[in-house]
């Protein structure tokens, strides 16, 4: 089957198995290797994408039902090589170990300030929890949503707990 999508601004479009997984569309047709590969099941989040805005498991998507959609992968989170604050907040709270469920968690933190540019703690591990770390407590991961969301709404973020 024919499918064309937007993703990251990009139209992408190729002849597909019509059993063919959003993800494997995503990693395969679109080049773009981000997107991780977790678990097929839907349970670990690591292929969790922006569907039209709403965060999706594209793990669970057939590419047909894309057709005609927009898609943003975590390569399109930076614009003009600066990183988006959510990127920058894993990155200066330490949200990431081994960053294989980065991509996920960061696309769903991306998701939920979209929604809410001002979530309390327990928003954002809700928000998460679909989310697998086998690295983390997810402390730095929640400090991380949280200093992006401050930073999203030109707020200086809060020291980290190891600076104060």
């Amino acid at each position: 089957m024919f499918v064309s999508m937007t993703i990251n601004g990009s139209v992408v479009s190729a002849d597909v198995e019509p059993r063919t997984l959003l993800v494997h569309f995503i990693r395969e047709q679109a080049g773009l290797t981000g997107t991780q590969i977790g678990c097929d099941t839907s349970s670990c989040g690591a292929c969790t994408v922006l569907w039209d805005g709403v965060t999706a498991k594209s793990c669970t998507a057939l590419a047909v039902q894309a057709d005609g959609t927009t898609i943003t992968t975590i390569e399109g989170l930076a614009v003009d090589g600066a990183l988006h604050p959510v990127q920058e907040g894993f990155w200066e709270r330490h949200g990431l170990q081994c960053g294989y469920c980065t991509p996920g968690m960061i696309m769903s933190a991306v998701g939920l300030l979209d929604g809410n540019p001002d979530p309390d703690e327990s928003e954002i591990r809700h928000a998460i929890d679909g989310n697998l770390c086998r690295c983390t407590g997810y402390h730095n991961i929640v400090r991380a949503v949280q200093y992006a969301s401050a930073r999203m709404r030109g707020v200086p973020p809060e020291a980290p707990d190891w600076e104060r």
